[in-house]
């Protein structure tokens, strides 16, 4: 057996396959964009054979002719989106919903308006918002005949995308990670499997649904048909809970935020279950021979993809990276202030139906400035989830961020500035990918613990401080919350 991991990172905007030496370096990299649909405002698909397409490739690609160097596969994925597939036929059903999508809104206020929301929060640490992934499986059973029919059949299976790919590549296992499981809102945090009165309560039939296994172990096999050769599968990790591990947060009260398509933070809560009474999440971490650690999660819908907005929406930059520039060459945004609720806002408000608002426009205002806002928007979000966060008991001494946007110098030191805590940021930023690879090669026992494989194959690490005074850091939250008070 080798001593590579291949890490499959099945993201919102693209998929990729990354190849790992078992110290953690990166061997090789592929990756492929995911199309984007928005059939009506508020909704959000994917194809979910194109990601299994678009996903075979890449490992295919990262792998080349080093097929008998990988000792183990690990996964991770954007949690929360549903696929429905023909079990019989493997082919999908319908469209995948996306975690972005808001067209259960209305299912879930009626939920809310019968009483239904303290039992379900106690229960799966999670809130009625359509951001999870039961009502959208909901959805599909009342709206899509394919799905109703195969559901009649016995045919039907519902996973999120790491139980799509499992199945896929280990031709017909039915299988769902504890992380990734415990954001459906039909596992309780208490329990090992999807709980029949849950179910019930969402119209969700139980039979469609995977087993839920660890995150790390030998969960599954992959076929030799894709790469040549038989793979065990190792490490499967919703994508926060991935960075969290990635991060090296694996102590109680170490906290990361990630900053992708959306901004997640975690707070490592050890093997207590969290009780939030700020309106935070709680979830499963990671679960290893059915012993779990859970976290606080916190989560704005956008981050990235505002700055994707701003590019390919408006038209106001032609690659990310020149919000940088931009925001460097003023010496504020002029007053300019950017609530990016384009897809609600999420933690600790949960607006669903709130919409984005872009205040403080005059004359004066141009690229620069929206560019340098949109970056500021950040800060502005992560200080309302801090906020909540110390509210629950959980406050925080130091962050470690990591993701696409956390490349951005400026916006690290303005989260610094703006939360008042140093902010620690990874020389190898994407550390949802390294999080599955310690899972996987854990799982695959190259190493006893995730300790171990955090101190093998974690890298070094780049220190930001704070720097503005208080009086500076007070006025712009001022005008945050006056935008808030907008949307």
């Amino acid at each position: 057996m080798g001593e590579h991991i291949l890490v499959l990172d099945a993201g919102t905007t693209s998929t990729r396959a990354i190849l790992f030496a078992a110290d953690g370096t990166l061997v090789r990299t592929a990756q492929r964009e995911l199309t984007q649909h928005y059939p009506r405002p508020g909704w959000v698909e994917h194809d979910a054979g194109e990601i299994w397409d678009k996903t075979l490739a890449c490992a295919r690609e990262a792998i080349g002719d080093d097929g008998a160097c990988v000792a183990a596969i690990g996964i991770t994925n954007q949690r929360e989106t549903v696929v429905a597939w023909d079990r019989t036929s493997g082919e999908p059903l319908a469209r995948a919903i996306v975690w972005q999508d808001r067209r259960t809104a209305d299912f879930c206020a009626t939920l809310k308006e019968s009483g239904q929301e303290a039992e379900v929060q106690a229960r799966t640490g999670l809130l009625l918002d359509p951001y999870f992934s039961a009502t959208k499986m909901r959805w599909l059973l009342d709206n899509d005949e394919a799905v109703r029919g195969a559901n009649e059949r016995g045919d039907l299976a519902f996973g999120t995308v790491e139980s799509w790919l499992v199945f896929k590549l280990a031709q017909g296992a039915h299988v769902s990670d504890a992380s990734n499981a415990s954001r459906t809102l039909l596992l309780p945090l208490d329990e090992g499997q999807f709980d029949a009165g849950l179910c019930d309560l969402f119209g969700v039939p139980r039979s469609s649904l995977p087993r839920v296994v660890d995150t790390h172990g030998p969960l599954a096999e992959c076929s030799s048909e894709w790469f040549g050769r038989a793979i065990p599968i190792c490490g499967l990790v919703g994508d926060q809970q991935s960075a969290t591990i990635g991060q090296a947060c694996l102590v109680p009260g170490e906290t990361k935020a990630t900053y992708g398509t959306g901004a997640f933070v975690l707070t490592n809560n050890g093997a207590a279950i969290p009780r939030s009474t700020h309106r935070l999440l709680g979830t499963v971490l990671c679960q290893t021979n059915g012993q779990r650690i859970y976290a606080i999660e916190g989560a704005a819908f956008v981050a990235g993809s505002l700055i994707q907005w701003l590019r390919d929406g408006l038209g106001l930059i032609a690659s990310a990276a020149e919000t940088e520039e931009l925001a460097r060459s003023i010496p504020d945004s002029g007053e300019v202030l950017i609530v990016p609720a384009l897809a609600g806002l999420g933690a600790p408000h949960w607006l669903p139906e709130a919409r984005g608002v872009i205040a403080g426009l005059s004359f004066a205002s141009g690229r620069a400035q929206l560019a340098r806002a949109a970056l500021e928007a950040m800060a502005h979000q992560t200080h309302d989830l801090a906020a909540a966060f110390a509210a629950d008991g959980a406050p925080w001494s130091m962050l470690r961020i990591d993701g696409g946007m956390a490349a951005n110098d400026w916006m690290a030191q303005d989260l610094a500035d703006m939360l008042g805590i140093a902010v620690e940021r990874p020389d190898f930023v994407e550390t949802t990918a390294l999080g599955a690879a310690f899972c996987a090669a854990v799982g695959a026992g190259l190493y006893p613990t995730l300790d171990d494989a955090a101190q093998a194959m974690r890298g070094a690490a780049r220190c930001f401080s704070p720097r503005i005074d208080e009086a500076a850091r007070a006025e712009r939250l001022v005008r945050w919350r006056k935008a808030l008070a907008a949307v």
